[in-house]
């Protein structure tokens, strides 16, 4: 296991260092890193697993059952050290799920919540659309009330999970107000009639990921979340809860990589000495590990706050924001290290090199991040920005 001298920081109790310490055993003897091309049926896999295991109540909460942003963190960390796609499934159930969770009426959480948190339902969330990534309230896709139902219409793309999920909670304009308060949040069966996967989204860290188009859908009523209007407040909300564990699934992959360049500097035998001999290499693995320590201080720091209550719109984004830009450059000094090697379709650091790209951009892109804190420290001295 990597070094876990950090799980003796006050921000944990007693519960969840025993909680990363049994999933990094668990994830040891059950987690594959390497999957076959059929990524789909990996993914499914990988959900049935895990919901058996009962890691996947940790991200789907419910009734009486407060969401531990601390426990997801370090969840989505010690999987994304074991294997990326292991990450990727635990956290789309708890972000495909989470506006429920959250949100949503006791029906809803009784006919989604149980499912998920087993893994026998596959959750998505739906938010992105061709023209509306970054800025939310500028989705175009529509909702309209028609008697007992709400007729959507408009496409998503990006959706993590499109293409295998069961259901995909939906946000839609219904037009209460301008922008982001005329916007509503829906649970949108797969298989329902007038909702399609338009294309399937082929990546470099491959991803269950597609385009879904929506003409003239018919939900029912009671499949929205929350007051119509309030989908840009359920949508941010479900977001906080999750910014802050896409930096701790960064900390994973920059500590495995870590792991593997301590490794390759010890064995990698040059000019008659290894590769840790060389001060270069010495300086590199210092600037490493503490770019990884301090990452690590401003994810918990985050998770911590908001376990206790506390608003973390700025402290998520500082720690998505520091987390993933460090761990790209921990992974790619850690290929480096391997030369040749390190390019090498498969090799661990390879891999970890096209996992880590997409982390700096989903779920707010680090520019969108230093746009969020700037706009809360200004807001903290009663200036609101005009851009």
């Amino acid at each position: 296991m990597a070094d876990t001298n950090y799980l003796k920081w006050p921000f944990f109790e007693p519960r969840h260092r025993a909680l990363a310490l049994a999933l990094d055993a668990w994830a040891t003897d059950n987690i594959a890193q390497e999957h076959g091309d059929d990524v789909d049926a990996t993914c499914r896999a990988l959900v049935r697993q895990l919901g058996e295991a009962g890691w996947l109540h940790h991200a789907v909460g419910g009734e009486g059952v407060a969401i531990d942003t601390r426990a997801i963190c370090l969840i989505r960390e010690t999987l994304a050290r074991h294997a990326g796609l292991a990450d990727f499934a635990f956290a789309m159930q708890g972000l495909g799920s989470g506006a429920i969770s959250l949100f949503g009426s006791a029906a809803q959480r009784a006919r989604y919540l149980p499912k998920v948190a087993r893994g026998e339902a596959i959750a998505a969330f739906a938010l992105s659309e061709p023209d509306a990534g970054s800025d939310v309230a500028a989705l175009q896709c529509s909702a309209r009330l028609d008697g007992d139902a709400y007729v959507l219409d408009g496409e998503k793309t990006w959706i993590s999970n499109g293409g295998i999920a069961d259901f995909y909670v939906l946000f839609a304009r219904t037009g209460e107000q301008p922008g982001a308060r005329g916007i509503s949040a829906f649970i949108v069966d797969a298989g329902l009639a007038g909702c399609e996967i338009a294309e399937r989204i082929a990546t470099i860290a491959p991803h269950p990921l597609a385009r879904l188009r929506l003409a003239n859908c018919r939900v029912p009523l009671a499949q929205r979340i929350g007051a119509p209007g309030q989908g840009f407040k359920v949508a941010m909300a479900t977001l906080d809860v999750f910014r802050t564990s896409v930096a701790a699934a960064a900390l994973g992959f920059a500590r495995r990589a870590l792991d593997e360049a301590l490794a390759r500097a010890a064995a990698r035998k040059m000019f008659g000495k290894t590769l840790a001999d060389f001060q270069l290499t010495q300086a590199k693995l210092a600037q490493m590990a503490t770019g990884i320590d301090a990452a690590a201080l401003l994810t918990y720091r985050a998770a911590w706050q908001r376990d206790q209550g506390e608003r973390v719109t700025r402290e998520a984004a500082m720690a998505k924001l520091t987390a993933t830009e460090t761990a790209q450059q921990v992974i790619d000094a850690a290929l480096q290290m391997f030369g040749g090697l390190g390019v090498v379709s498969g090799q661990p650091v390879e891999r970890l090199y096209r996992e880590i790209r997409a982390l700096r951009i989903y779920e707010g892109a680090t520019e969108v991040q230093q746009l969020i804190i700037a706009r809360e420290l200004l807001a903290d001295i009663g200036i609101k920005p005009l851009g």
